[in-house]
């Protein structure tokens, strides 16, 4: 049977705009086109973890404006829970802008958290009994800190796996990583955490082995060009990057995330779900967009198979 998922994180809405490259300071360059859809590292790892087939809940918060039923409009179009999407009564729906160079589909992207950055403890307190009932909880670092410490404080004494991309990174006090049971940075953040700059599998080795002496149980940390690598106390190995042909790489982090924990919701181990979250995000950067981008399980089940198979 597949374990809950439990997504307890951001929603912003995206303002995306593309351009044959991207300004310098100073610099006004016109664009190509615009696009506004749903957003935010929360939102986004929900959406890729629901339809790559796990059992998924967002807990999020909007203000009540129309950036807030961008949010609802969609989850009740992907057959979402919409039940843990609270409102606030001042805070705006966060935003997130975005800028992507179609020519080497690399972005710039600024969050404003809004809403989601004045999640309240009375807003955690509601969500105490679904963060206690899940089997995995995925949690990232766009919402407030206080609440995010409360989130993993109830769901470590429920027993329940969390699993923390440190994203945006953030310097993260040591009590809190050793109550997390897997960490999913990338290369930067990472470094961040760890003080280990990371240019090969050498060095992601060093940096994943700062986390587990930090009490973190399981690492992987996302590489870009050269693949994902994961790390326990018994193995590590790094999965080389899928090549595809990138149209728009800003959800591919997301998409990732949702794969990986969509794989762990299912049992299976470390490195197999590595692979899975390695198979959604290549998917993801084939789209433009970052929710609307996610791929769906049959896909992500055929390029699974085709390359681990």
């Amino acid at each position: 049977m597949n374990k809950k998922v439990v997504v307890f994180g951001s929603f912003v809405v995206d303002l995306t705009g593309r351009t044959p490259r991207l300004p310098v300071p100073g610099e006004t360059v016109m664009g190509s086109s615009f696009v506004m859809g749903p957003g935010g590292k929360g939102s986004n790892q929900a959406v890729a973890a629901h339809r790559a087939g796990a059992d998924v809940t967002l807990v999020t918060k909007v203000g009540r404006d129309v950036f807030g039923t961008v949010a609802t409009d969609f989850y009740k179009k992907e057959n979402m829970d919409t039940s843990y999407i609270f409102e606030d009564e001042e805070k705006e729906t966060g935003c997130a802008l975005i800028l992507v160079d179609e020519s080497t589909a690399q972005n710039e992207i600024v969050v404003i958290s809004g809403a989601c950055g004045n999640i309240t403890l009375e807003d955690v307190e509601k969500s105490r009994k679904l963060i206690e009932s899940a089997g995995i909880l995925l949690l990232q670092l766009e919402i407030n800190l206080d609440a995010l410490y409360k989130v993993i404080d109830i769901a470590y004494e429920a027993g329940v796996t969390i699993v923390l991309n440190p994203a945006p990174a953030a310097q993260l006090p040591d009590e809190v990583l050793r109550k997390i049971n897997i960490v999913t940075p990338n290369e930067t953040e990472a470094q961040v955490l760890t003080g280990v700059k990371i240019e090969n599998q050498a060095d992601a080795k060093k940096a994943a082995q700062v986390f587990l002496d930090k009490g973190v149980k399981e690492v992987v940390i996302t590489l870009g060009s050269l693949g994902a690598f994961a790390m326990n106390q018994e193995r590590n190995e790094l999965v080389e990057r899928l090549n595809v042909e990138a149209v728009d790489t800003t959800g591919a982090g997301d998409a990732f995330n949702g794969g990986f924990v969509m794989a762990l919701a299912e049992g299976k181990d470390l490195f197999t779900a590595l692979r899975y979250g390695n198979v959604t995000g290549a998917l993801s950067v084939t789209k433009p967009g970052t929710a609307p981008a996610m791929p769906y399980r049959k896909d992500v089940q055929s390029m699974y198979e085709k390359n681990y198979k």
